[in-house]
This record gives structure tokens, C-alpha cells and sequence, in this order.
């Protein structure tokens, strides 16, 4: 004789009306809760039975079933049943069948309800989770700003609003000091799940990109498409070098970025807390374009083997260590913002090398 079943529409209406309002599919929870029950009632009960918990879509009546396999000879009685005592349930049992029989466990409902429950606000809470890390993962390569909550040497964590932005060491500015309750800016390198499934985004002020769209937010120019951020290359702190293009001959790129009296590029230094910025315009002839990657230095010559990317620059005697800089800061950052190698040499040294190399030379046979 089949028994009754746990009844429950209240719970099929409150799922129905979070598949509204949430988009979590009634079908998903209904499984989620079946998986659940189970493991309830085997907690619940202390029983080593194998069951299933079925639950009707339309009503929400609850069925709980011990599940027995059949066998010949049984060494366990709660989840095998004898061959004879299956067939008197149904004739056409056969080794190997599982057999359902249908139970309803005493209080079985308050805790089906419990249950129903706890899947119902864990699985809301998963999908709040998504829908957050949904929102954040297409803002990747954004500028977002927020409140510093801790702050130490080894990682300053913000309050985004939804959720926590995390700023590790290597992303921080080495010369900046962050404090508690400042607000700052930073750029969205990614965004994780964290070990407890929450999303955590990945928050950075040392990324060369940071500066990209710092101008991009600056100038109209820049987020119009009518000037193109070409490269950027970057010391975090110290200083940028950005090369910027217009195909508008009419445009003056490198004039438009820095702005009026300098206006315009002092915004995002001060947003980098004095960080020099250097704007050069770029150029499709490899030799102009190192040349002006190199400013504030004057450059005599560039020879290019453009095979091996390579640049032999002279420069005044005057200006060879403008050109290096400081550590080999300026040569450095110009080698990353046109991806090519660089060797400078003063005027006197390239004089020196060539006269080295004729002496070097083997005078030819008659």
C-alpha cells in the first residue's frame, strides 16, 4: 500500500516566486533540496539505508523511498533484499533489481522543512554570489574607487560596495602609504572566487593599465578614439612613458593629452602622487619613434636592425646619462615602450668603438 506523502505547496509557491524574482530555476532548488534531504535523513535517523527523496513539482509532496537491491543471499538487510521476498512485491524481480519501497519517516516533515530552508538560502546566497562576480568580471580592466578597510605591507583590502577589492603588495605603488578609511582608485586586474565561493576582486595601482585608462578618463580625446594610447611602460611611482597617436593629421596628440599649461596630464599625476609621466607621440619609423621614447634626451642617431629589433642610439656626450637615467630608468622604460633593444652610446664612445673596430680589422692580402 503506498503511503502518504510529506505534503507542502507553500514551498513550491516560494520557489516558484524566487525563479521571478531571482532567476534560480524551481527544477535546480527541487534537486538541490532532494539531495539534501537525503543526507538529512540519514543524520537524522542514524540509518545506513540507502534511500531517495523525490519531491512533486506541482504540489510538493515529499516521497521518501528505502531503496534494497536484490540478491540471493543477503548480508545486509537495509540495503539488500532476498529474491523470493522482492517477488512477492513483484513477480518479474530479478538479481541486481533495486527495489523502492516507499517510508514515511516519523517528524520527517519539520525536518524536510528545516532543510528546504537551509538549500533555499545557501543557493540564494551562490547566486548573489555569481550575479556579483558576474557584474565584476565584465568590469575587468576598469577603474574602481573604495574605501581602504586594512592596510599593511602586505595588502591593503577595499570596500568596493558588493563586495572586497584586494590590492596585494606587488600591485601596490612602493612610494605611496594607504591608510585606513582613504579613498582610492584602482584597476580591475581580475576577479576570483574566494576559498568560501564569495567573489574577490583583484585590485591594482602599480599596472602599467592603470595609467591607460587614467588618460582615458582625463581625456575626451583619448575615450573618443580620436587619439590612441599606443604603449604604455611604466616604474610604478617614479615614473610612465605613454606614446600616443592621432590619424587626424589636425590633432596634436602629445598637446592634447598634457592639455593647457599642463592641466589635463597633472590630473593623473596627482592621482599618481607626483609619478612623472612622460607623452610621446609615436611613430610607424621605428628610428623617429625610439628617438622620441628617449625624451628628454636629445639623440644625434638611430641605427636600427630591424630584424633583431635592435637600436644603436648616439647621443651628445652632454646628454648620455639623460638619456639612461637614473638606475637606467628612462633607457629602460623606452626599450618596453617600443619593444625594442636599446644600447646608447655617448658621441665620444661611439667614435671610440669604431675606431676600435677598423684597428681590430685585418689588413687585406695584396
Amino acid at each position: 500500500m503506498k503511503q502518504p506523502a510529506i505534503d507542502n505547496k507553500e514551498l513550491i509557491l516560494a520557489l516558484e516566486e524566487l525563479e521571478k524574482e531571482k532567476g534560480i530555476k524551481k527544477e535546480y532548488l527541487l534537486e538541490s533540496i532532494e539531495t539534501a534531504l537525503v543526507t538529512a535523513y540519514k543524520r537524522n535517523f542514524d540509518s545506513l539505508e540507502n534511500v531517495k527523496v523525490e519531491m512533486d513539482k506541482k504540489t510538493g509532496a515529499t516521497h521518501v523511498y528505502s531503496l534494497r537491491k536484490v540478491m540471493k543471499r543477503v548480508n545486509d538487510k537495509e540495503t539488500q533484499i532476498n529474491i523470493k521476498e522482492a517477488q512477492k512485491i513483484n513477480p518479474d524481480f530479478k538479481e541486481g533489481d533495486m527495489v523502492e519501497t516507499e517510508i514515511v519517516p516519523r517528524d520527517f516533515g519539520r525536518i524536510a522543512a528545516q532543510t528546504a530552508k537551509q538549500v533555499i538560502i545557501q543557493k540564494l546566497r551562490e547566486a548573489e554570489r555569481e550575479i556579483i562576480f558576474t557584474e565584476f568580471n565584465d568590469r575587468k580592466g576598469e577603474i574602481v574607487s573604495g574605501l581602504i578597510q586594512k592596510a599593511d605591507s602586505n595588502i591593503v583590502v577595499m570596500d568596493l560596495g558588493k563586495l572586497e577589492g584586494v590590492m596585494p603588495a606587488k600591485e601596490q605603488i612602493p612610494t605611496e602609504h594607504y591608510h585606513v578609511n582613504d579613498k582610492i582608485k584602482g584597476y580591475v586586474l581580475d576577479v576570483e572566487k574566494g576559498s568560501k565561493g564569495a567573489p574577490q576582486v583583484i585590485v591594482s595601482r602599480s599596472h602599467p593599465d592603470f595609467v591607460r585608462k587614467l588618460l582615458e578618463f582625463e581625456i575626451p580625446e583619448i575615450y573618443e578614439g580620436v587619439i590612441e594610447i599606443k604603449s604604455v611602460s611604466r616604474d610604478a611611482g617614479y615614473r610612465s612613458k605613454v606614446a600616443v597617436f592621432s590619424p587626424d593629421p589636425n590633432i596634436d596628440p602629445v598637446g592634447s593629452c598634457v592639455g593647457q599649461k599642463g592641466v589635463r596630464i597633472q590630473n593623473v599625476i596627482n592621482e599618481l602622487h607626483g609619478e612623472k609621466i612622460d607623452v610621446i607621440e609615436w611613430n610607424e619609423d621605428p628610428s623617429i619613434y625610439i628617438a622620441a621614447s628617449l625624451l628628454p634626451a636629445q639623440i644625434l642617431a638611430v641605427d636600427i636592425k630591424e630584424e633583431e629589433k635592435f637600436a644603436q642610439v648616439i647621443v651628445p656626450d652632454d646628454q648620455l646619462s639623460l638619456a639612461i637615467g637614473k638606475s637606467g630608468q628612462n633607457a629602460r622604460l623606452a626599450a618596453r615602450l617600443t619593444n625594442w633593444k636599446i644600447d646608447i652610446k655617448s658621441e665620444t664612445q661611439f667614435r671610440e668603438m669604431l675606431m676600435n673596430a677598423q684597428q681590430e680589422t685585418p689588413t687585406q692580402a695584396e
